[in-house]
Order: structure tokens, then sequence, then C-alpha cells
């Protein structure tokens, strides 16, 4: 075990005593899931290679252990997807910044996400961008995400209900798109939703069992081409005629 997690691991048992000594609730100390985050962030984010500094201090910023279920939040910073209801996850924190990353975020693009889930991506993204248009097709999980986001202060992220195979047409071309679940072939609305010069990030699989994570990418002159880089595991994309 590297020097720096054992360090760290002695604060966080350190603070637990005291929080313990306090009668003070975990859930609501905010400086235990700053350590969290920190060690999330130096173990599972930058050890693995990320190394965007906007994208580690967004990660840093956008306090997880709230986009999860109360009963999960001590597990929120944990090196895994979460559930978060309607058999759908909260995804791995190495893959919220790994897909951040290759998305290359700026601070003028427009970004259409498909797949609102929670808003944990939605509030990463929001950091790093201009606006956000997220689609959920799950009403219950887009009205708790649209909510979360207002009450947080995500202002700069809209939410909606809908196909994310359709788009959103009315907010197109966008300069950027990611997609947090899988569908088994890359949607052509959304290729012709994206920007020239722009670049989509998702998943693309038959299986739930394993996808191939992909970069779409469209030149000036609208010629579209695509990359693989790494296997990943998301729930289905669904169409609505599918709920």
């Amino acid at each position: 075990m590297k020097w720096k997690n054992i360090s760290f691991f002695l604060q966080l048992t350190m603070l637990l005593a005291c929080v313990n000594a306090e009668g003070q609730s975990v859930e609501n100390d905010t400086l235990f899931y700053q350590l969290l985050r920190q060690a999330m962030i130096e173990n599972q984010i930058i050890d693995r290679g990320v190394s965007d500094e906007r994208v580690i201090k967004a990660m840093n910023d956008v306090p997880r252990h709230l986009f999860v279920k109360e009963s999960l939040r001590d597990l929120a910073y944990a090196d895994g997807p979460l559930p978060i209801g309607y058999n759908q996850t909260i995804s791995q924190p190495y893959i919220v910044a790994y897909m951040t990353e290759i998305l290359q975020p700026d601070t003028h693009h427009i970004v259409l996400e498909v797949g609102t889930g929670s808003g944990y991506q939605a509030a990463i993204l929001s950091k790093l961008v201009n606006h956000v248009y997220s689609i959920e097709i799950i009403p219950e999980l887009g009205k708790e995400a649209a909510n979360r986001l207002d009450k947080l202060g995500y202002d700069n992220v809209t939410v909606k209900i809908g196909d994310g195979y359709n788009g959103w047409e009315e907010h197109s071309p966008f300069d950027r798109i990611i997609v947090t679940a899988a569908p088994e072939q890359i949607p052509k609305k959304l290729v012709d939703q994206l920007k020239s010069g722009g670049l989509m990030v998702l998943p693309v699989g038959k299986t739930s069992f394993g996808q191939d994570m992909r970069v779409v990418k469209k030149d000036k002159t609208g010629q579209v081409t695509t990359q693989e880089t790494i296997p990943v595991r998301f729930v289905p994309m669904i169409h609505e005629h599918n709920e």
C-alpha cells in the first residue's frame, strides 16, 4: 500500500473517531466526504491516468454522495457503480472522469447528455461547459434529478423527459454529446445533431455484459469517424416503446 494511502486511512480513522465521540451524523459531516473524495481522486482517477486538471477539479467540487440514495452515501466514493433505482446505476467514478476527459469539454460548449440518471454526470459537466441539456427516459428519475440539480445550484443544466435516441433537435447542433447508457448501434439522430467539428462519447454494444467505449468525431466537412477505446459495462439504452 502506498504511503499516501496509509496517511489517508489514518486521517479517516481519526476523523471517524471524532465524529462518533461527538455524536454527530457521518452523513452530514462535510470533512468526512471531502476525505473520501480526495482518496477517490488520487487512487481511482489520477492513478489510472486521468490528468486533465479541470476534470479533476470538477470531480473534487461535486459532492457525489448527494447524488445517491441516503442509505448508500457512505459507499458513494467506492470504486464501482451504485444502484439509483429503476434498474439504473450511477457510473463508477473513474468512468465518469474518463468519459469527461475524452469528451474534451470547453467553457463555450453546449452539451447534450443522454441518460440523466441521478444527475451526477450533468453536474460534473456543468462545471466545465456553458450549458448541459440532459434527457432521461424514466420520468421518476428525470424529475428527481432535475429537482436535485436545481436544489444544489447547478443552474446551467436543463433536464427533460424523453427518448434519448431522438436527441434534442430544438437545441442542436451540439458541440459535444455524451451518452451514459449503451445502444446496440450509434444512434443516427445523435450523429446528425452533432456540430461539425464536434465530438460524441458513448458505450456501444449488444449485450449488457460488456460494450466498447466509442469516440465519434465529425470534422468540419461533416465526415464522421469512430474510434474504440476501452471495454466498459453500462445499462442498455432503451426506447420509449420498451418502457
